[in-house]
């Protein structure tokens, strides 16, 4: 998630207006009365914010349709893949096994029920699964587009089988929500059912919704019932768009959210400093992208001086108001998966901004420098680069200008071009650029995480849309490894893979991550206790259930 804000002129204006709705707000906002007391060692009800559905909001519970109102208390996957730190926890399975390299053994809990009172059963999974396989559409994860051949239930156990080993596959099935086949099976068209009962094994169950408010009455007959401390969800429509939700934030309408708010000490922090919280944990790396095949950007050298030649710092503390952290060159997001960092790389292998060092790595690959202090290709012309930069994208804009001013110390001229996002991207993929801004990374599969900027598989000629490998890096030796890792079952062998592939990032600089994207995460300590934070990030902010299981009622 990268962070994309308004101008500070902009932002005053927004200020302003906000002031104006207050009034307005106050007096429909309905969720001012909303019970919050803890009693018996339970809280009464926690305000998570929006309720998604899109513009027009409907009720639509199908956790497979784009315009669902959120399905993250109702339904539940066979594993929680913690997205902070990767770690896997059994969730509807209690294990997983390769019988071989080819074929998965899930083992499903036993004791769960789905909320009408029905069992929870292996053929549900099973159901599910080849259900998506029906409708393409409803396969968020991409399930079937990878080597998956079968799903299939026998007692206790789901077996899924491939037609070749797809070790990254298993994040996909881990995250996939499923669904009773008792309900489904009855439905005529599954595409067009809206799911309104929304009859899940989660630990809430839909009480009401009106257009206006959301609320979700905790499961007494959910499996890990004992963990869930709050009695009722409650989620608003935010018709007044962000500004309404930071208004609500502010006021401490909200017990949790996700949003950007400028100046948060400020504006959220301060008005109740000693509950309102915020965390910002890295997402995905915002990486510097160089057309490879181009010189000089084809040149490791120079790609070497262009890292030490960027104020990562100076980004994080300007463009991204001090909110994120500069990036790792290995290509993981840290500190989350510190588990996978390479021995070699314990300092995070963060380059430093040093022109010194740019100018001697420079020189050490050949290149020279006129007397007028500008940097010389080896045909002997001053060097300058277009740097192509989404418009309105403002922390990207600004973090472009800081570049700028960076690249100019080190002899290299840029001019700063903005576009239509959608004319950028296309550029991008397509080849047509000399430098831009890509983001990669973050995610708990590992295989996407490298696959995606590294793999030749996802590149194309010039000319031709790649899937996501934008500046092109063709390597015999990243390609095999790749190919090592995509049949690893065991962690042991991934990891060992992971730590090569680190070296083809910090050796070859295919990419120059510079700082990552924030996950959003504000949190109020007054009604409820246990969030996840940078002392305790025993959770990433979009961890719902993992979250939810570990609230308590405030102490005192």
């Amino acid at each position: 998630m990268s962070t994309r804000h308004k101008s500070r002129s902009t932002r005053l204006t927004a200020a302003l207006a906000v002031a104006a709705l207050v009034p307005a707000i106050a007096a429909c906002n309905p969720d001012q009365n909303a019970a919050t007391t803890s009693t018996g060692g339970m809280i009464a009800n926690l305000n998570g914010g929006g309720f998604g559905g899109g513009d027009n909001p409907q009720k639509n519970f199908n956790p497979y349709s784009p315009s669902r109102l959120t399905t993250d208390y109702t339904y539940e996957s066979l594993f929680q893949v913690n997205k902070y730190n990767c770690d896997v926890t059994p969730w509807l399975a209690t294990k997983y096994d390769y019988s071989d390299p080819t074929h998965l053994v899930v083992t499903t809990r036993p004791g769960v029920k789905w909320s009408d009172g029905q069992a929870f059963s292996a053929q549900d999974v099973a159901y599910t699964f080849n259900l998506l396989k029906q409708h393409p559409e409803f396969d968020m994860e991409g399930v079937w587009l990878t080597p998956l051949k079968s799903v299939e239930a026998s007692g206790d156990k789901v077996t899924f089988t491939f037609s070749e080993p797809s070790s990254p596959t298993l994040v996909k099935l881990a995250n996939t929500k499923i669904v009773p086949q008792h309900i489904w099976s009855k439905v005529a068209d599954p595409v067009k059912f809206t799911n309104e009962q929304a009859i899940g094994t989660g630990p809430y169950t839909v009480k009401s919704f009106n257009g206006q408010q959301l609320l979700l009455a905790r499961n007494p007959n959910y499996w890990q019932a004992d963990k869930v401390k709050v009695n009722q969800l409650t989620f608003s429509s935010n018709g007044g768009g962000g500004d309404t939700d930071k208004l609500r934030l502010a006021r401490g309408d909200y017990d949790f959210n996700s949003m950007f708010v400028a100046d948060i000490d400020k504006t959220f922090v301060s008005r109740d400093p000693e509950h309102n919280k915020y965390w910002f944990p890295a997402g995905a790396d915002i990486s510097l992208y160089m057309n490879l095949t181009k010189k000089p950007f084809s040149d490791v050298g120079f790609r070497k001086g262009m890292a030490y030649a960027i104020d990562r710092q100076e980004i994080s503390k300007k463009a991204e108001y001090g909110y994120v952290e500069p990036a790792s060159q290995t290509g993981l997001v840290l500190p989350g998966q510190k588990d996978w960092l390479s021995p070699k790389y314990t300092d995070g292998e963060v380059y430093p901004f040093d022109t010194a060092k740019a100018k001697q790595a420079f020189t050490d690959a050949g290149y020279t420098y006129n007397d007028a202090g500008q940097l010389l290709d080896k045909s002997g012309k001053p060097m300058q680069f277009t740097f192509k930069v989404q418009a309105g994208y403002l922390d990207w804009v600004s973090a472009a200008q800081i570049i700028k001013a960076n690249l100019a110390k080190a002899g290299i001229k840029i001019d700063v071009r903005t576009a239509a996002p959608t004319d950028v991207e296309n550029d991008r993929a397509v080849g047509n650029y000399e430098m831009t801004f890509g983001v990669h990374g973050g995610t708990c599969n590992m295989y996407t995480n490298f696959d995606d900027p590294l793999g030749s598989d996802r590149s194309a000629p010039i000319g031709k849309k790649a899937d996501a490998n934008f500046v092109r890096w063709n390597d015999a030796k990243t390609d095999d490894l790749l190919g090592q890792l995509k049949v690893a079952t065991k962690e042991a062998d991934q990891k060992q893979i992971v730590q090569q592939l680190q070296d083809v990032f910090v050796d070859q600089l295919p990419t120059i991550p510079l700082w990552y994207g924030a996950k959003w995460f504000q949190y109020r300590t007054k009604n409820a206790e246990n969030w996840p934070n940078e002392k305790d990030p025993y959770a990433a902010p979009d961890d719902a259930l993992l979250i939810i299981t570990k609230l308590t009622p405030p102490k005192g």
